[in-house]
């Protein structure tokens, strides 16, 4: 499988240490799926009330559980949609991003919302992954 990530020429890219704009997979062995993850723990308790960037963290850690499971790390992504409920806050999600995605920057689609699944939820991040 051949992973090809950039950004087309004279195309500005304002947060590359984020995103590449496009990211092409030619012939994947398995494409993984992952749910919209929230700041929830183990156990199901929301982790960073009132932080979005613990918030972020945590849903990435969640993304990163789940991708393990299904035999994936996080520099298999090639996809995230991040639902938001305060975009003026997108910068805490961008720090918690730049923790996790050093390398093989997937491409991004970023949505604020007016409600997640409950009270006190900021953040939600969905991907995609490629083996």
């Amino acid at each position: 499988m051949a992973i090809t990530r950039g950004n087309p020429p004279g195309m500005k890219n304002v947060r590359a240490s984020v995103y590449n704009h496009y990211v092409r997979v030619d012939h994947p062995k398995a494409l993984i799926f992952v749910s919209g993850q929230l700041a929830r723990d183990d156990a199901g308790n929301q982790v960073g009330r009132g932080s979005m960037l613990e918030q972020a963290r945590q849903c990435i850690r969640n993304i990163e559980k789940s991708l393990l499971a299904a035999g994936a790390t996080l520099g298999d992504v090639v996809a995230t949609t991040v639902y938001t409920t305060d975009m003026r806050e997108f910068r805490e999600i961008v720090a918690a991003r730049e923790e996790f995605f050093r390398d093989n920057l997937p491409t991004s689609t970023m949505v604020e919302v007016n409600h997640l699944a409950e009270p006190g939820l900021m953040v939600e991040i969905q991907v995609t992954a490629a083996l």
